[in-house]
């Protein structure tokens, strides 16, 4: 019966078996390389976040701006009369007349010869929005439409050449300004942009 000894860690040509494992300077580069690649990988998400929420802003600016500005301009055109004038203290519209500097705050729209049929739209100072209401036969209805609206002067009757009426001309251009503030907040900072349009009537007298 022949015995086998065990192996003492001695290879067949004599020398001892070595267990590799990593240095503490292999670990310690490889824990580098590791925490750069995660915080380039964080970085990069961070940055795509930062972008699209600028992106969406400007897109719900513009399909806001599109959307509104559209009807607006659709409701002048095809109005019986349209007036630029301003609220007083108790939300009642008053027009301007005739030798005042025609621009103001809010304007009123005529829409057929119903005198009952009328469609404002106004800047709200007190909490600074721009509102549409409408008044008819079902009743008064408000809706906001944008707020953040800094400018209180957001309409003017213009001529051909761009200057400021002081009188209801037949073709005044109604111009309409409204500039917008967004403080700074969470990943994005404060913006400022200003959207503008002219429309008249077709309908001249």
């Amino acid at each position: 019966m022949k015995l086998q000894i065990p192996s003492s860690g001695l290879s067949r040509g004599g020398s001892p078996k070595r267990n590799r494992g990593f240095t503490l300077p292999e670990i310690l580069i490889a824990l580098t390389i590791f925490v750069l690649l995660v915080a380039g990988i964080i970085s990069a998400n961070l940055f795509g976040l930062r972008m699209f929420q600028v992106n969406q802003t400007k897109l719900k600016a513009t399909d806001w701006s599109r959307r509104t500005f559209g009807q607006i301009t659709d409701e002048i055109r095809s109005c019986n009369n349209v007036t630029v004038g301003n609220l007083t203290t108790n939300s009642s519209f008053v027009g301007l007349l005739d030798g005042e500097t025609q621009q103001g705050s809010a304007i009123e729209i005529q829409s057929s010869t119903n005198a009952d049929s009328l469609i404002y739209y106004f800047v709200d100072s007190s909490d600074q929005t721009f509102r549409r209401t409408v008044f008819g036969a079902g009743g008064t209805n408000t809706i906001i439409l944008a707020d953040s609206v800094t400018n209180a002067v957001v309409f003017n009757a213009q001529d051909l050449s761009g200057q400021i009426l002081t009188n209801s001309q037949n073709n005044r251009v109604i111009h309409l300004t409204l500039d917008f503030y967004q403080p700074a907040s969470y990943g994005q900072s404060a913006y400022y942009y200003q959207l503008e349009t002219s429309v008249t009537r077709r309908a001249l007298e």
